[in-house]
């Protein structure tokens, strides 16, 4: 993934046109009611790269069932299973979310720009960072990773204008991003958070397409 160009931003909450040139990376998708596919439903979403070759990004919000990070950390055998109890606090915390559909079995770290892996990590906006790579889990492990960090497996990705499309068609809604929303803890409570942070009741949102 190459580095996106960073870019003035002002705070949108609205489903704008984005086919201008305004692009979406560092900001949050929020799926609409309308939204069809069930992989997204009630999603938010980290856009982490948005250009006119397409857009990635990480679901925050869906935690991945029974995966718990300690014992991932063994299943890589970044750490014996008897080192479990000696894991830093950070670690012993981390959280484990479906990040999307895509590439499922890799894990991509979002994480706070206190870390930085030359050639591996990628700075996207307001001080947040993805590292896809092993090395920033064997940090954590050892306790010097960053302060903030969540660990999705798999991605969400668009091809050329079909997020736009889908924006368009009142599918998300977007919004600046904070840490609260992207690190912050009662994962599955985000999507109502992400809507009050944008003033937006979601009794008042209609399931209906064109409608908001």
């Amino acid at each position: 993934m190459e580095p996106t160009r960073k870019r003035t931003r002002k705070s949108r909450s609205t489903s704008e046109n984005t086919s201008s040139g305004s692009y979406l990376d560092g900001q949050l998708l929020i799926a609409m009611p309308v939204m069809e596919d069930e992989r997204f439903a009630r999603s938010v979403i980290y856009v982490c790269a948005h250009s006119s070759e397409g857009a990635m990004g990480i679901i925050v919000n869906r935690p991945a069932g029974s995966i718990d990070f300690p014992e991932l950390l063994v299943q890589l055998e970044i750490i014996d299973k008897a080192d479990q109890i000696k894991l830093p606090e950070n670690a012993e915390s981390m959280k484990v979310l479906k990040g999307g559909p895509v590439e499922t079995g890799r894990g991509f770290v979002l994480h706070s720009s206190d870390f930085f892996i030359k050639d591996a990590t990628l700075p996207i906006d307001d001080g947040i960072c993805l590292t896809a790579t092993v090395d920033i889990l064997r940090a954590i492990a050892k306790g010097g990773g960053p302060k903030h960090a969540i660990l999705a497996l798999g991605y969400a990705g668009w091809a050329p204008g079909q997020l736009e499309t889908e924006i368009q068609g009142n599918g998300w809604l977007h919004c600046a991003a904070d840490e609260d929303l992207i690190f912050g803890g009662d994962v599955e409570a985000k999507y109502l958070r992400a809507l009050n942070k944008i003033g937006i009741d979601p009794g008042m949102l209609s399931n209906e397409a064109g409608h908001a």
